[in-house]
């Protein structure tokens, strides 16, 4: 499993037969839109992005995407993935921990 030169042979470096593992965490901000379509419905979407960990930063990459005329979020809502595209929202809500989905 490990070779003489302390590096496994799947490429990670090992110490005393025990296999190095990177202790870094990643985070990721995460938000709630609370979204008006256009047709009247409404329904809660969460969206979030790895290595953003400001949520403000994350609402206002949010705002910007979705003004653009070709403004397109990929969120989820529960399991599902939702693709939410700009020109069919009315209003949006935001909330930084948000409805239980």
């Amino acid at each position: 499993m490990y070779g003489h030169s302390g590096i496994s042979k799947i490429g990670m470096p090992c110490h005393g037969g025990r296999r190095v593992t990177s202790s870094r965490f990643y985070g990721m901000a995460t938000i709630v839109l609370r979204v008006r379509l256009i047709g009247g419905e409404r329904m809660d979407l969460t969206y979030d992005e790895p290595d953003v960990l400001d949520e403000d930063q994350l609402v206002e990459q949010v705002i910007s995407t979705l003004a653009n005329d070709s403004g397109v979020l990929r969120t989820k809502h529960g399991d599902r993935l939702v693709v939410l595209y700009g020109r069919g929202i009315a209003a949006m809500e935001v909330a930084p921990r948000g409805a239980v989905l």
